[in-house]
């Protein structure tokens, strides 16, 4: 089973992805691999980023994947576009921004990203994609807490009645767009 961790750059995957793989999950940092192995087609000097070969990196994923039935977190901005499930992190603007300056972003990167999570366009996005989509706020909290929502939807997919779990992490929960305008 393969669940995508995804959301705005710096809402908190990878952190969350490394606690995760502490406890025994299988991770794959997308990112890294699209970079390690060369899955993309050029590279955007403006956007300071790659732009990825979403079909090989498809593929590759599948052969990391395999046929086993353990639960695959697939940690990235772009995972929606692979996963069937996928837990979008959000995170209020107003703080992202302050997490991405804290990152050296460009003021246009910075930007971007808070204005993408603004509009909610990655979870609008994992909507379109996906078959199941579920939604957790990062704003003002530590990855060990955001862990334990990510584990209690896992747990809840994994159960085969996730009812209860959805109504607590349903898309469409937080609306940001006065936060940056």
């Amino acid at each position: 089973m393969i669940i995508g961790l995804t959301g705005t750059p710096g809402t908190g995957k990878t952190s969350v992805c490394r606690i995760l793989e502490g406890r025994g999950y299988r991770v794959i940092h997308m990112n890294d691999l699209i970079k390690n192995e060369h899955l993309y087609s050029e590279v955007d000097e403006a956007r300071d980023t790659v732009v990825a070969d979403m079909d090989r990196v498809l593929s590759r994923v599948c052969e990391l994947v395999g046929d086993d039935e353990a639960v695959t977190i697939l940690d990235s901005h772009m995972s929606h576009y692979i996963a069937d499930i996928v837990i979008v992190l959000r995170t209020a603007p107003s703080e992202l921004k302050k997490r991405l300056e804290a990152r050296n972003y460009s003021d246009a990167k910075v930007q971007e990203n808070v204005e993408a999570e603004g509009l909610d366009v990655i979870l609008v996005e994992s909507v379109e994609w996906c078959q199941l989509v579920y939604e957790v706020d990062t704003t003002g909290r530590n990855a060990d807490d955001v862990v334990k929502d990510v584990e209690t939807i896992i747990s809840g997919i994994l159960s085969g009645d996730d009812t209860l779990v959805y109504s607590q992490y349903k898309p469409g929960s937080f609306d940001w767009s006065e936060d940056i305008f």
